[in-house]
């Protein structure tokens, strides 16, 4: 009798995050949590943006009091500014879309690459021992959409060139939709210091069209500055970043997604799960790929 146990390397063990699998009764049983699926939230990025808040607020306290750097009209030209700007160069229906773009740069997680070889060597190993409709007891357990729509093609038994040349054909579209989400982001964060500048030069503007009050100019001229301070700050801290997170995520998920479009097409050739997993560690950087083997087989007595 033949018995798996399948655990990820000892350098990616972490409590709550690994997943064992073993026989019972002819079927791949799961012992313990999926990947990392119940974590939704991106903590780089809000540990980052938070960070870049807390310390900008910090210079200003020090600097003096922080209702002084409060202006809802310079906020509103800024904001305003770069959000029509924006909507002028894009489609209505893609700008509607930006605010479901913040919530998933996020929110979302991406599983890492190591985790998407432990998977798809996992299900190599139920087609290789049960045949590729066992896979079809598994898709309840998958959550990932791209894989679940490529496992349900190879159970029902579609060529894997024309299962490959579906999933890439969505994996292209997905990078554009991305790729039109960063463009957004960037554009926001080229108009928003521009915006800040044409506030600064309308404060400038009121300040010197009433000089009766010599006392008020230094006043005028710290209310008319705190636009450009707002754009920079939006530009820099909030709208070019997240366009770099898109980048990244655009790229993290086009390899994992690539990887699964492998692994699918050798799971349905019938390759032997060691041989999967020997290919798809080509998809990882060298420093990334372990002596020994990410998923464990042990051959019962």
């Amino acid at each position: 009798m033949l018995t798996q146990s399948v655990s990820f390397a000892q350098a990616d063990l972490d409590p709550g995050r690994c997943r064992v699998c073993h026989r019972r009764g002819g079927q791949v049983v799961s012992t313990g949590p999926r990947l990392w699926e119940e974590t939704v939230v991106d903590l780089s990025t809000l540990v980052g943006l938070i960070i870049g808040s807390v310390c900008v607020g910090i210079a200003l306290l020090l600097g003096g009091s922080i209702v002084a750097y409060v202006d809802p009209i310079s906020m509103l030209i800024v904001i305003g500014g770069a959000s029509a700007a924006t909507l002028t160069s894009v489609p209505l229906a893609r700008f509607l879309t930006l605010h479901r773009i913040s919530f998933k740069t996020l929110m979302n997680r991406i599983k890492t690459p190591r985790e998407q070889v432990g998977e798809l060597v996992e299900l190599a190993e139920v087609a290789r021992r049960d045949g590729i409709l066992a896979m079809e007891q598994r898709m309840q357990e998958i959550k990932d959409p791209f894989l679940l729509r490529g496992i349900q093609l190879a159970v029902d038994g579609v060529d894997p060139d024309a299962i490959e040349e579906t999933l890439q054909i969505e994996l292209d579209n997905l990078i554009e939709r991305h790729e039109a989400g960063r463009n957004m982001f960037e554009q926001m964060g080229k108009y928003a210091p521009a915006f800040g500048m044409i506030g600064t030069l309308i404060g400038l503007v009121a300040m010197l069209s009433n000089m009766e009050d010599p006392s008020a100019i230094g006043a005028g001229m710290a209310a008319a500055l705190l636009t450009t301070l707002y754009g920079a700050l939006l530009a820099n801290l909030v709208f070019l970043p997240l366009a770099d997170k898109l980048e990244n995520r655009t790229y993290e998920e086009s390899l994992s997604k690539q990887m699964i479009i492998q692994g699918i097409k050798k799971i349905q050739l019938g390759d032997n799960p060691r041989n999967v997993e020997m290919n798809l560690r080509t998809f990882l950087a060298p420093s990334h790929r372990s002596v020994e083997p990410f998923v464990e087989y042990r051959q019962a007595a």
